[in-house]
């Protein structure tokens, strides 16, 4: 839950009110009704009033910012492992460090009670 005065960026407008995707607001209080699907009034100075929004349709400024800058420095790499030809980083970039780690975990050994559960359990189906 987002804090009283934070500043957020609006990225969406889920209920079509004519909002500038893009502005600048501040949290000026939580609507707390169960009954409503908004979640935050937000005072947007640019408009020069107060909308209710739900939470998917606005973001914390750092946020955006941080996936920005995640983002640039993921191109810089790209840019980076093409110009120096080098293969094993451009693919670890491309595919993410997931991929090695789920690789990874998928090479456990299995006990011999467990393979012989699982092929009863596949002859019995």
């Amino acid at each position: 839950m987002l804090r009283l005065g934070q500043k957020v960026c609006i990225v969406a407008d889920s209920f079509e009110q004519n909002l500038s995707i893009g502005d600048y607001g501040y949290i000026i209080a939580y609507d707390r009704n169960a009954d409503n699907a908004f979640d935050y009034v937000v005072r947007i100075p640019k408009m020069n009033k107060h909308v209710f929004v739900p939470a998917a349709d606005i973001e914390l400024e750092e946020t955006l910012l941080q996936q920005e800058a995640d983002r640039i420095e993921r191109e810089a790499l790209i840019d980076y492992a093409l110009a120096t030809k080098n293969e094993l980083l451009f693919r670890r970039i491309m595919n993410g460090d997931a991929a090695e780690e789920t690789a990874a975990d998928n090479k456990e050994v299995q006990s011999q009670q467990d393979f012989i559960r699982q092929i009863n359990l596949k002859a019995w189906i």
